[in-house]
């Protein structure tokens, strides 16, 4: 089973290599996984040097400190490989997997059904319709 789960590439990311980083960038989101994530970017980011992820549409924003793991050319530019740095952070980046899901679908409904709906009324109807399909990782707890 994969490793990392595919999302909609309209989930905006920001990222920061560190407190002097001038070219912060502002990047769309790949894939997001129990040990990391992958993004594109359009420079070279040096392997092994620690990097912050933050989402900041979501509320309240996930910030999550990692280390580049990978950085390959494609398409122009680089997809970038993220390994998170703590143990904890994997039960927070599911609930992330999640809400970035139910936040497609709210905009998803609103450009093909023409529907406005709140972010609870997204979170019923995603949990209803697609809820039981979410993908489990290999090494998912279930309690």
């Amino acid at each position: 089973m994969r490793s990392f789960i595919r999302h909609p590439s309209d989930i905006p990311i920001e990222y920061k290599m560190d407190d002097n980083d001038s070219g912060a960038g502002k990047e769309h989101l790949h894939d997001i996984g129990h040990g990391g994530l992958a993004f594109s970017s359009p420079r070279k980011l040096a392997v092994g040097a620690p990097i912050t992820i933050r989402i900041s549409h979501l509320r309240p924003a996930f910030e999550v400190e990692g280390r580049v793991a990978w950085c390959r050319k494609e398409d122009g530019g680089f997809t970038v490989g993220v390994s998170f740095l703590q143990a904890g952070d994997r039960f927070r980046v599911r609930m992330v997997e999640q809400v970035c899901h139910i936040e497609h679908y709210k905009s998803e409904v609103l450009e093909t059904e023409g529907r406005l709906i709140s972010g609870e009324q997204a979170a019923c109807e995603w949990i209803d319709r697609y809820a039981g399909s979410f993908p489990v990782l290999d090494d998912d707890e279930v309690s």
